[in-house]
């Protein structure tokens, strides 16, 4: 499925398209240089990779700008059990709606699959966003150091049966 918005007020056009092993490469320079995770964060991303196996195993969506097909944002929808595994936003982009279009997208995506609901286990600082676009907190996702050396939010997002 790929779904095209163009964006009024200077924004650009956008179209979310399926990710390809293609575009591993950009994508794990997008999550790498995340300003979300800087300063106590950086080490969970500083090695992480988006590799094309991965792509090819879930569910990639990719945010491109139309005109150049530049990526503004991913996210991986996996669907047993349903995890929002990975969302992030170009720093660039952030602010324009692409957070917004890529969870309407992910949750487009899980209702077609048959989905009810879809787990978030969130980066902090992320917590609000994800309040904000309907997900509601079920828990707290303890630390596990070294690779996680805080504790996380776990939110749902519930998905609408079509009707």
């Amino acid at each position: 499925m790929t779904s095209s918005v163009t964006r009024s007020g200077g924004g650009p056009a956008v179209t979310v398209r399926r990710a390809t092993a293609r575009d591993a490469k950009r994508l794990t320079r997008l999550v790498r240089g995340s300003r979300a995770y800087e300063a106590p964060y950086a080490a969970m991303v500083a090695g992480y990779r988006v590799g094309p196996d991965y792509i090819e195993a879930h569910r990639v969506f990719a945010a491109v700008a139309t005109a150049d097909d530049r990526v503004l944002g991913f996210y991986s929808l996996v669907l047993a059990p349903p995890e929002l595994d990975l969302m992030f936003v170009a720093n660039d982009a952030q602010g324009l709606g692409i957070g917004r279009l890529l969870v309407a997208h992910m949750r487009e995506q899980a209702r077609a699959a048959g989905l009810d609901r879809v787990l978030v286990v969130s980066h902090p600082p992320a917590e609000g966003f994800y309040r904000s676009m309907g997900a509601v907190r079920t828990g707290t996702v303890p630390a596990r150091p070294p690779a996680v050396a805080w504790d996380r939010p776990e939110l749902v997002f519930q998905v609408s049966p079509t009707v």
